[in-house]
């Protein structure tokens, strides 16, 4: 019974937000600006643009005839084809960025969990805003959210070619 009372006051820990002075002690600490930020935000709407524009989908209605949808190859292809053409895009402006295959890994992962294999249109709608909030500096974010925003974040800052 103690165990569970534990994991409780620990999701709650987990999902509380933080102050607005951690958060800023936080991007402190972790060299998180504001600038890069909005950078990073760019590209990964870009990045879920393009996917969305581009992405076939899969029908995971019970009436599909078929229950033909992309295999996970072809899904891997689709996000591979579109991570590397929003690269070429921002590289277009001058923002080069040089990912390495752990890099795209994070994301792929992120995204097949989130997107591709996402039964749940509402989730899937709910991405774009996802980021947005995400990305938004001076949002206010829970433990769970910054830890996300920061791995986001350093995979972006690491791969940029400055």
């Amino acid at each position: 019974m103690k165990s569970d009372n534990n994991m409780g006051r620990f999701f709650d820990w987990l999902a509380k937000p933080m102050s607005q002075e951690d958060i800023a002690a936080w991007y402190l600490a972790n060299n998180i600006t504001p600038e890069l930020t909005e950078l990073f935000r760019d590209f990964c709407l870009s990045f879920l643009s393009l996917l969305n524009d581009t992405y076939l989908g899969d029908d995971f209605s019970e009436n599909q005839e078929t229950k033909i949808g992309m295999t996970t190859e072809q899904k891997q292809e689709h996000f591979k084809w579109c991570w590397k053409k929003t690269a070429e895009n921002f590289s277009k402006e001058n923002i080069d960025f040089k990912f390495g295959e752990q890099d795209s890994e994070v994301f792929e992962g992120f995204f097949f969990e989130i997107f591709y294999n996402q039964k749940d249109f509402e989730i899937k709608g709910a991405i774009n805003d996802f980021f947005k909030q995400i990305f938004d500096y001076k949002f206010k974010k829970t433990k769970s959210d910054i830890e996300i925003f920061t791995d986001i974040y350093k995979v972006l800052e690491r791969s940029l070619k400055k």
